[in-house]
């Protein structure tokens, strides 16, 4: 059974204005456990999570006839971590993270760009999470440490990654108390218990994949276990258990780019999920089935615009393959263009690495596809060198602001997030 418990805040002195300076009483909420708890899908969110397995699982088939798994499950593991990062106020477009990444093979450059630097540390929680869906048979409390403490790493807040909070944290209102909280989650003594049957649950398949990952990321929303950082760790949880769960062997689409446009429902659809009282109620389960609707549309949306954005990429190499003429099957060229998609800025020694051939032959093949337009050269830093395929920038810029946008379409409905200008001629 789900209840509050009345705290009373003592403050430190702490704060600016009076208010922030003030003692309160608060309430803190303590959700229900998961395990043991009786879920029950009405007819039509059933479908609807049926529905959203049914495309996920359509994306994973077709990805592979496509496009390259690899390729095409790097680029949405980056706009899914981009989308996380941006639900919590940080801005990275497409370019400029794809720059800083293609910097770190260099000592220097690169590192003065922060919130880069912090998105990409997302795509590393990101990839982390995947890894570890498939390396271990079960998910466990040290499975979450992990994936904290990479998304933290490298940032200001590192000395929290993988801890769990041994204080009180809230959602909203003054930065000093929660006297104003939007909500405020359970008390620190309760969150370890909490956190062990959220894993148990994890690896518990009684539900349907999505309904699951649509139950353990408002859960872990919900405990709010770290001081900072449980927005993105919990987004990688859906990861986890999409892939776990085998629906996404290769492509996760990237929901949290709908969530963060569906922001107002998706703020609705936690906060209806935490009933107050027995998990049976008819309050609880309208709740539930409530947020797992929504949870299974913006999948099915996801995948939409997956799709849409596969379409464009395959559309792209065949303009690249016409420009280009006649290349030999696997020659430096031809694997090459089979990798911009996934790396549209590249050095020549990231080009070396990733081709498995020598510096000579990677920068041969660069300036071909440079002289035939398909890559253009930047810089990256102060002083190196890089190639941009701007196609697929461009292409990556369009799925961006179709997620952004209510309808699918910024034309027809303004995009919800601050979201990279449209070239011209380009549809959405």
């Amino acid at each position: 059974m789900s209840y509050f418990v009345d705290e009373y805040w003592v403050s430190d002195g702490g704060g600016v204005t009076r208010r922030d300076r003030q003692g309160c009483a608060y309430r803190a909420y303590v959700p229900d456990p998961l395990m043991g708890r009786a879920f029950t899908l009405d007819g039509d969110v059933a479908a609807d999570v049926a529905d959203a397995e049914t495309a996920i699982l359509r994306l994973n088939n077709q990805a592979s006839s496509l496009v390259n798994t690899e390729v095409i499950a790097r680029i949405l593991l980056r706009t899914e971590a981009v989308a996380s990062s941006k639900i919590e106020g940080l801005q990275a477009n497409a370019r400029r993270l794809l720059k800083v990444e293609a910097a770190r093979e260099f000592a220097t450059d690169g590192r003065r760009d922060v919130t880069a630097q912090e998105v990409l540390g997302n795509v590393d929680a990101m990839a982390d999470a995947l890894s570890a869906a498939d390396g271990a048979a079960d998910i466990t409390v040290d499975t979450i440490l992990q994936i904290h403490a990479s998304l933290l790493a490298g940032t200001p807040l590192a000395m929290y990654g993988g801890k769990v909070r041994s204080v009180q944290n809230w959602i909203g209102g003054s930065d000093y108390n929660p006297c104003s909280a939007a909500y405020v989650p359970p008390p620190p003594e309760m969150v370890p218990a909490l956190l062990l049957d959220l894993v148990a649950f994890c690896n518990d398949d009684s539900l349907p994949a999505v309904a699951q990952a649509a139950v353990v990321h408002a859960q872990f929303e919900t405990v709010h276990p770290f001081v900072d950082g449980n927005g993105r760790t919990g987004r990688a949880l859906i990861h986890l258990i999409l892939r776990r769960r085998g629906i996404a062997p290769h492509v996760v689409p990237p929901v949290s780019l709908v969530l963060a446009t569906l922001s107002t429902d998706y703020v609705a659809g936690l906060t209806a999920f935490r009933h107050e009282g027995d998990a049976a109620s008819a309050q609880a389960m309208s709740g539930l089935n409530r947020w797992v609707a929504l949870f299974a549309g913006c999948c099915t949306r996801a995948v939409h615009d997956s799709n849409a954005y596969e379409t464009r990429i395959q559309r792209i190499q065949d303009a690249w393959r016409a420009q280009v003429g006649p290349v030999r099957r696997n020659s430096a060229v031809d694997t090459l263009l089979n990798i911009l998609p996934g790396s549209p800025i590249i050095t020549v020694t990231g080009a070396a690495r990733v081709l498995g051939r020598s510096f000579n032959a990677a920068s041969k093949a660069i300036a071909q596809l440079t002289a035939a337009g398909v890559l253009k050269q930047i810089s990256v830093g102060r002083r190196n060198r890089a190639f941009e395929a701007p196609d697929v920038i461009d292409a990556f810029t369009v799925l961006e602001r179709q997620l952004s946008s209510p309808e699918g379409d910024t034309r027809i409905s303004a995009p919800m997030r601050p979201v990279p200008a449209r070239r011209q001629g380009d549809g959405e």
